[in-house]
């Protein structure tokens, strides 16, 4: 089975993003850092989640930060067999003369990894504050962005990956959330209750 090609829409979006990089090369360092590295921010919008549910003494705030982190890993897991069913070549093998500012293995790009990931922890932080979840997906958008601006992704695969982590975080915030919330509920009648809840005063629902 031969790997799949991107669609002709999607490789016109690829060649002028990747044009506009070649005329931007003072954007460069930033857009490499947020390829390689943006998604630590994610891991940091997660942490202020969970630490604004805690000071807000919500244990179903707590509930929806931990659940980004685990609806991420759930959201990439189903990443791995969509990529490897289609099989598609990146860009900068099927377009040698692609700008290329990153070293990249060539194994399968659909959907992103990195844009799963995002999208995932985006939509989780929603839950929580809409203030720090409109920051979070503004960052989620140029972590995607940056992954085709250095030529490791073509357009549909960090959308189809946004979309992807976004859908798994959302549709577990309606069926997983509520009984992490009990459990988060119970604990805080634990020595754990701290990680749960902050001050003595019974935790707000």
């Amino acid at each position: 089975m031969s790997a799949a090609l991107p669609a002709g829409w999607d490789r016109h979006a690829f060649l002028d993003i990747n044009d506009f990089a070649k005329d931007t090369s003072w954007l460069h360092g930033v857009m490499e850092f947020f390829a390689k590295d943006g998604i630590a921010f994610m891991a940091v919008a997660l942490v202020v989640a969970w630490w604004l549910g805690r000071a807000g003494r919500s244990p179903h705030k707590v509930a929806s930060a931990v659940w980004g982190a685990i609806g991420a890993l759930v959201a990439l897991a189903i990443a791995q067999p969509i990529s490897s069913a289609v099989d598609e070549h990146r860009p900068f093998v099927t377009i040698p003369k692609a700008l290329l500012l990153v070293h990249h293995s060539t194994d399968p790009g659909f959907p992103s990894d990195h844009a799963t990931a995002a999208g995932a922890v985006a939509c989780a932080v929603f839950f929580v504050s809409w203030q720090l979840g409109a920051v979070t997906t503004l960052i989620a958008l140029i972590i995607a962005f940056s992954r085709v601006y250095v030529g490791v992704h073509y357009p549909q695969d960090v959308l189809a990956g946004l979309g992807l982590g976004a859908a798994v975080v959302a549709l577990g915030y309606f069926v997983v959330v509520p009984l992490m919330t009990r459990i988060a509920e119970w604990l805080t009648r634990t020595p754990l209750r701290p990680l749960i809840t902050a001050g003595g005063q019974p935790p707000a629902t």
